[in-house]
C-alpha cells in the first residue's frame, strides 16, 4: 500500500517568495498545487500543477479549489504596494486582507492541518526597534493596514474555532528570483551596468533575510502545534543600513555610481525597521543560516546569469 503524498497549497506560487517555497515542496515529493493570477510560470518541476484564479473573488477561488484538499497552506498572494487609500489602495487592501478571509472560507479545513500566512514587517509601521511581536501594529499604508487586519482575522479564527494559522512576518527578504523593480535587484543591476542611478542618503537601517532561510522556517511551522494562532518575525536579527548594504553590493561588483540622497525617504518611513528573532528560535527552532554577504553573492551571481 503506497503512501498517500503530502499536498500543499501555496498561493502566489509563482511569485518569489512562492516559487521558493514551491520548489522546496517538489523536492521533498509533495503533491503541489501553486495558485496565482497567472499560472504561466512553471519554475522547471512538471510534477507541480499551477491553477489560475483569483483569491479576492471568492465565487472564482470556490469554482478553482472545488473538492480540492490540502494538508497544508501557505499564503504569498498579493503585492507590496505602498499606494495611498484615495490612489488605489483599496484595491491593495482588498488583495491582502479579502483574499485570507475567502481562503480560509473555501479550505476544507477537515484536512487542513497548517495555513502558513506571509506578513510584513510594514505591519509595526512607526514601532521601535527592534521590533517584537508583542508591539502593536501601526500600519502606515493600505497594504500593510490589509497585512495587520489578516494577522488579526486569523488569530480570532485560532481563538473561536481552532483554525490551524500562524503569521510569519518577513523584513526584506532577499535572493535569486526577486522581481527586478524590487530594492537590491534594483542596485545589483545599476552595478553590474555600471551605470550612476539615484538613492535616497541610506540611513535607514534594516533586516535582510536570505529567501532560503524563509523556506526554511515556512516548513518548520506546517507541523509544531505550539505555533499556531502565533505571530512570528523571521529575519536575519541583525540591522544593517540602506547604504551599507549599497556599498556592499558595489564592491562585490566592482563597479556602479550610486548616487546617495538622490531619492527622498518614504512619508512617514521607519528609520529603524529590524527584528527580534527570540521568538522563532524558541518556538521553532529557527535561525538564519545563510549570512549576508554570501547571500548577496548569490543573488549578484544569479542576477548576472539572466542577463
Amino acid at each position: 500500500m503506497t503512501q498517500e503524498k503530502i499536498r500543499i497549497l501555496v498561493v502566489g506560487g509563482t511569485g518569489f517568495i512562492g516559487s521558493h517555497v514551491v520548489n522546496h515542496a517538489a523536492q521533498l515529493g509533495w503533491d503541489v498545487t501553486s495558485l496565482s493570477l497567472r499560472a504561466g510560470k512553471r519554475n522547471g518541476y512538471p510534477s507541480v500543477r499551477y491553477l489560475s484564479g483569483n483569491i479576492v473573488d471568492s465565487d472564482d477561488l470556490k469554482k478553482v479549489l472545488d473538492n480540492v484538499k490540502f494538508e497544508y497552506v501557505v499564503n504569498c498572494g498579493g503585492y507590496i504596494d505602498h499606494t495611498l487609500f484615495f490612489r488605489g489602495g483599496r484595491n491593495v487592501f482588498d488583495s491582502h486582507f479579502r483574499g485570507v478571509l475567502n481562503l480560509a472560507e473555501t479550505l476544507d479545513r477537515d484536512v487542513l492541518r497548517a495555513f502558513v500566512n506571509i506578513g510584513s514587517s510594514d505591519e509595526y509601521g512607526s514601532a521601535s526597534a527592534p521590533q517584537v511581536e508583542t508591539q502593536r501594529e501601526a500600519p502606515i499604508s493600505p497594504y500593510s493596514l490589509g497585512k495587520v487586519a489578516a494577522t488579526h482575522f486569523l488569530q480570532m479564527l485560532y481563538r473561536t474555532e481552532n483554525f490551524p494559522a500562524t503569521t510569519l512576518r518577513l523584513f526584506l527578504t532577499y535572493g535569486p528570483g526577486q522581481d527586478n523593480r524590487r530594492f537590491l535587484p534594483q542596485i545589483i543591476l545599476g552595478c553590474l551596468e555600471d551605470r550612476s542611478f539615484p538613492v535616497s542618503k541610506g540611513a535607514q537601517m534594516r533586516d535582510f533575510c536570505f529567501v532560503q532561510d524563509v523556506v526554511d522556517a515556512v516548513f518548520l511551522t506546517f507541523d509544531s502545534s505550539s505555533v499556531k494562532g502565533e505571530v512570528i518575525n523571521i529575519a536575519s536579527g541583525q540591522s544593517v543600513s540602506i547604504r551599507a548594504i549599497i556599498e556592499t553590493v558595489q564592491r562585490l561588483i566592482g563597479r556602479g555610481k550610486p548616487l546617495f540622497g538622490k531619492i527622498d525617504y518614504r512619508p512617514s518611513e521607519n528609520m529603524r525597521l529590524h527584528a527580534d528573532i527570540s521568538k522563532a528560535k524558541a518556538f521553532l527552532g529557527w535561525e538564519p543560516n545563510v549570512t549576508l554577504e554570501v547571500g548577496l553573492e548569490k543573488t549578484i551571481q544569479w542576477i548576472r546569469q539572466q542577463l
